[in-house]
């Protein structure tokens, strides 16, 4: 059986606390928890981020607010799903099932990635000035030329769900239901221009 130790002494308790002294430690004035609502917190603080990018770029009106460097490749057939932190969770649910109606549709096909980026900003531009909720954006999921020497990868598709992860107006964006395009399409939920979350 162990012995349990002595308890320190005084002159070894003075020693560590001038250890601790010297190391830069500082005595807590509480040595109580912070409980706080971390989760309520980053909702907020993401909220604030996103309203003040879409009014930075709604107020500075740039040549393009997509990037065009590499993307992600998605494959083919992947189905694409994006949503904002803080959309309600029906919300979301009734895009993927095809519940809320899209007003305006793009078809990108035939369109190299340079043409694709502005097409796509502008009909995003132009829908939201009506006041749209949801559009429709076909992207396509054929593959690059194997004979040029391109990648294998849906190449508009792959941009496509990078620049609408960038769009200050996008709440969220998903593959289409079939009968719309199935993975060749995503339909894209818009905030409204001046509507808060």
């Amino acid at each position: 059986m162990s012995r349990r130790p002595d308890p320190p002494d005084d002159d070894e308790i003075n020693l560590f606390r001038q250890a601790l002294n010297e190391a830069g430690v500082r005595r807590l004035d509480s040595n109580r928890a912070d409980p706080g609502k971390p989760a309520q917190r980053r909702r907020a603080a993401a909220l604030a981020e996103r309203r003040a990018a879409a009014t930075a770029a709604d107020a500075q009106q740039t040549s393009s607010r997509t990037s065009d460097g590499r993307v992600e490749p998605v494959r083919p057939s992947e189905f694409l799903d994006f949503a904002v932190a803080d959309l309600p969770y029906r919300t979301h649910a009734q895009l993927k099932r095809g519940g809320i109606n899209w007003e305006a549709g793009l078809d990108l096909h035939g369109y190299n990635v340079d043409e694709a980026r502005s097409e796509l900003e502008s009909f995003l531009t132009e829908a939201r000035s009506q006041r749209m909720r949801c559009v429709l954006v076909v992207h396509g999921k054929s593959r690059a030329s194997v004979h040029t020497g391109a990648s294998d990868f849906p190449v508009i598709k792959s941009h496509v769900n990078a620049w609408l992860r960038e769009w200050p107006s996008v709440l969220a964006f998903c593959s289409a239901r079939e009968l719309d395009g199935g993975t060749g399409a995503v339909y894209v939920l818009l905030r409204r221009r001046g509507e808060a979350m």
